[in-house]
């Protein structure tokens, strides 16, 4: 069996920019909030696959925060990173801020963790590198994610 060395988390690190269209928006003038979970699982699963260098798949969104509207005409600043892994799995963290395009000014607006899986070419579970967080930053997200990921466990057991 291959030992898999460990990345940076700054190697998995994506930002994408979108900007908000009227199809994108409820009549409000608003994103729709399935159109941001979009751009959120694009941008974590970027993340994901530059981490694993494999084919992933979104295995769950585990926490999901909108904290503020995004309208019509806003550039929305997706980023995306891993956070943690296990020995399949990868959770990445996603936030979006809104910019005012006229202004430069950014507003948090969401922020959300999802779990992807890597797949072998037989699309089963395939082991993924450890992820290595060199910033205060990157091991405080990183032992947030260990706790998020031990009481989920734990709860999936509970209910079964």
């Amino acid at each position: 069996m291959e030992t898999l060395l460990g990345k940076p988390v700054r190697e998995s690190f994506v930002e994408l920019v979108q900007i908000v269209r009227p199809e994108d928006a409820n009549p409000l003038g608003i994103a729709f909030g399935g159109k941001v979970v979009q751009w959120m699982d694009t941008a974590a699963a970027i993340a994901a696959t530059r981490h694993a260098r494999k084919p992933v798949v979104t295995a769950s969104i585990d926490s999901l925060s909108f904290l503020s509207p995004i309208r019509i005409g806003d550039f929305v600043v997706i980023r995306a990173q891993v956070n943690y892994t296990g020995k399949t799995s990868m959770e990445v963290g996603v936030t979006i801020d809104s910019e005012n395009p006229l202004t430069g000014e950014q507003k948090r607006t969401t922020s959300g963790y999802l779990t992807f899986v890597a797949l072998d070419e037989y699309g089963q579970p395939t082991p993924v590198p450890p992820v290595i967080p060199e910033t205060a930053e990157e091991k405080r997200l990183h032992a947030e994610a260990q706790r998020r990921r031990q009481e989920k466990l734990k709860h999936r057991f509970d209910s079964l």
